[in-house]
This record gives structure tokens, C-alpha cells and sequence, in this order.
């Protein structure tokens, strides 16, 4: 053999090796985006503070189990749900929601309604099963928008009856979902809600979201690994001394 033959040899089986270092690689990627956690990024601002524009997170997707939901591009290959858990009480996740013209879109709310609750708010105070949850005034506003557009929402402290504490924005005395009849979480449904109370579609419209069956719910958000300030982008590596929100990664979701 020639010195030229070893040497193209030895360059094909170079490329072959690196081709099944790729493939190794992107199956293994697809694997752990489908069973085990799946980044997200926080486009709008229905679950503020907790959740900004511009955060990115981890979803643990073992947590309740699988459906086909839990797969790319939401294949009807089976329904139901494998090794299913049903949430607790102030999980924050993410799920699907059939939406006209766009197919099954990621929505990401707060659970607050189990199967058989019964949930209502009246004037702006969430009562679940005729008992109104605990909110506190907090003392620091939250500070919306960006330069002269800011403004200054008042920020309350809800607790749930398992414990579980969260923040909630009340833009509005009187918005439009401050009041609303009883709704009774049918049996394998949830009711999500988002954070910030006035500026969220969610369970409370009946005709966009309603109940979230629980096939239809993706994981549990757990981290945030990366954050950005309000309409930068997370590429722009250039521009991270001053756009990250250092203290906010890392951050445990509860």
C-alpha cells in the first residue's frame, strides 16, 4: 500500500469517526430533550416576577410523566399519560394548548386547581374550595417597563394551603378576571393561573385555555440557566457584561 493510500485511508476513517461522534452525540440530545429536562425561554410576561421575558429554563419532564406531548411536534402516536403524577399545588408548568392557526403552542402558568376544586376570584382574592388564600401586601412595588415607560405594580404574597408562597402582581383594582364564577376543575384536569394576575390568559378563559387536561402537560420548571434583559438576545454574546441578569441564574423555581 502506498503512502498516499494510507494516507487517504487514514482521513476516511477520521471522517467516519467524527460522523459517529455526531450521531452518538445528536442522539443522545434527543433523548435527554424527551425524557429528561427541556430548555424553554419566557416570551411574555404573564408570570412576572417570578418568571421575566428574556429567562431561560429547564423543564423536568419526568415529573409527571409522559403522553405524547412530551415528544417533538406533539405526534398522536398514543394517548394518555406513562409513570403520570398529578402536580402539587403551586407547580409551575409548562403544557400545551391547541391554539387556532398555530397548533399546539408551550404556555407556562402556575397550578392552583387540582381535580374536584373548586376556584374562584372576587375582587381580585383567589378562593379555592370557598376558602380565600392568604395575600399580603408587600412592601416594595414591582417596577414594570423600561425607561420613561415604567410603572409601578403593586406586588402581593400568596400561600397556599400546602405552604407553598408565591408573588403576585394586582395591576388593576378592577380587572377584567378580578371576578368570575366558580369553576369546577372537571376529574383529570388542572387549573393554571399566571403570577401576573391581570395580564395572563389562562384557565379563567374558558374559550383560550380552560381546564388543561393532564395529558396535555409537558413538565415542571425547575431552573432558570440563563437570563436576559427585556428585548435583547440571548446570541448577542458581545453585549453580556451588561444585558444578563447575573443573579438570576441558577435560580430553583418552587
Amino acid at each position: 500500500m502506498s503512502v498516499t493510500s494510507e494516507k487517504k485511508d487514514a482521513a476516511e476513517g477520521g471522517f467516519g469517526e467524527i460522523l459517529k461522534i455526531c450521531a452518538q452525540a445528536l442522539i443522545i440530545a434527543v433523548v435527554i430533550r424527551t425524557l429528561i429536562f427541556q430548555p424553554f425561554n419566557i416570551p411574555s410576561g404573564s408570570m412576572e416576577d417570578t418568571l421575566l421575558v428574556g429567562d431561560y429554563l429547564f423543564v423536568n419532564k419526568f415529573s409527571y410523566g409522559y403522553s405524547h406531548h412530551s415528544l417533538p411536534f406533539s405526534p398522536p402516536i398514543f394517548s394518555g399519560r406513562v409513570l403520570g403524577a398529578t402536580p402539587k399545588r403551586g407547580d409551575i408548568a409548562v403544557f400545551k394548548v391547541n391554539v387556532p392557526g398555530e397548533g399546539w403552542t408551550d404556555y407556562i402558568k402556575r397550578v392552583i386547581g387540582l381535580p374536584g376544586d373548586r376556584i374562584q376570584m372576587i375582587d381580585g382574592q383567589l378562593f379555592i374550595n370557598e376558602k380565600a388564600v392568604p395575600k399580603v401586601r408587600l412592601p416594595n412595588d414591582y417596577i414594570e417597563g423600561e425607561g420613561g415607560a415604567q410603572r409601578r405594580i403593586p406586588r402581593f404574597e400568596e400561600t397556599l394551603d400546602n405552604g407553598v408562597k408565591y408573588e403576585v402582581l394586582d395591576m388593576d383594582k378592577n380587572g377584567f378576571l378580578d371576578n368570575t364564577p366558580v369553576y369546577e376543575v372537571p376529574a383529570g384536569h388542572l387549573f393554571m393561573m399566571g403570577d401576573n394576575r391581570d395580564n395572563s390568559t389562562d384557565s379563567r378563559v374558558q374559550s383560550a385555555v380552560g381546564y388543561v387536561p393532564m395529558e396535555n402537560l409537558v413538565g415542571r420548571a425547575e431552573m432558570l440557566f440563563f437570563s436576559v434583559e427585556r428585548g435583547e438576545a440571548a446570541w448577542a454574546f458581545w453585549k453580556w457584561p451588561w444585558t444578563v441578569r447575573w443573579s438570576r441564574i441558577g435560580t430553583i423555581l418552587d
